[in-house]
């Protein structure tokens, strides 16, 4: 047990109880180790993250990294948003949830476990698979080291200004979120850097 995840949930102001049950069914599944990481618990196998624990204001979840690849015969399975692709939560609002799935809740997490000794991946979208805002072409045109800079950003980046840009609704809108984030692109930086 690590001793910063005790000091967190010492101190938790919410979810305390069902965290502290959520911690105990993981640690007694497939020889997992205890860490914080992002100010969570967080628990691995050989060095590679397999599940966090994390609360929210409606509830608190197991989110486990590759939950894309587990089987889900409970269907208990959630993707945050649609763009996330490779986690997935079981989320919980009381300690009677986590209770009653106690040995299904260990079936996942060991499952979790085997597909990440397996070395197994998450097929990810690829930038190509984003299409580009008809506008972003147009700027990149106009602005001749806009494409080369954009293609120089990591594959995460691109795919992040793709997803963000074509979000708007309104061509208007693409237009000045493009605008605002051209200099950014040149500089080498993400939408979030």
């Amino acid at each position: 047990m690590h001793p910063k995840v005790k000091l967190f949930l010492s101190t938790a102001k919410r979810w305390q109880k069902e965290m502290e049950h959520l911690r105990l069914i993981v640690l007694d599944c497939c020889g997992i180790e205890e860490e914080f990481k992002w100010k969570q618990p967080c628990y691995t196998v050989q060095g590679k993250n397999v599940v966090i624990i994390h609360g929210f204001k409606e509830y608190c979840a197991l989110l486990f990294f590759k939950g894309a690849l587990l089987k889900d015969p409970e269907n208990i399975l959630v993707q945050q948003t649609e763009n996330v692709q490779a986690a997935r939560q079981i989320r919980f609002i009381n300690i009677d949830e986590i209770l009653k799935q106690k040995h299904i809740l260990k079936t996942y997490i060991c499952e979790a476990v085997e597909v990440e000794k397996a070395g197994l991946k998450v097929p990810m979208k690829k930038s190509s698979d984003f299409p580009i805002p008809e506008e972003f072409q147009n700027k990149m045109e106009e602005l001749p080291g806009l494409k080369k800079a954009f293609k120089a950003l990591t594959p995460g980046r691109q795919r992040a200004y793709l997803h963000f840009f074509g979000q708007a609704k309104q061509s208007k809108t693409r237009e000045a979120r493009i605008e605002k984030y051209v200099q950014h692109i040149f500089n080498g930086k993400g939408l979030n850097d």
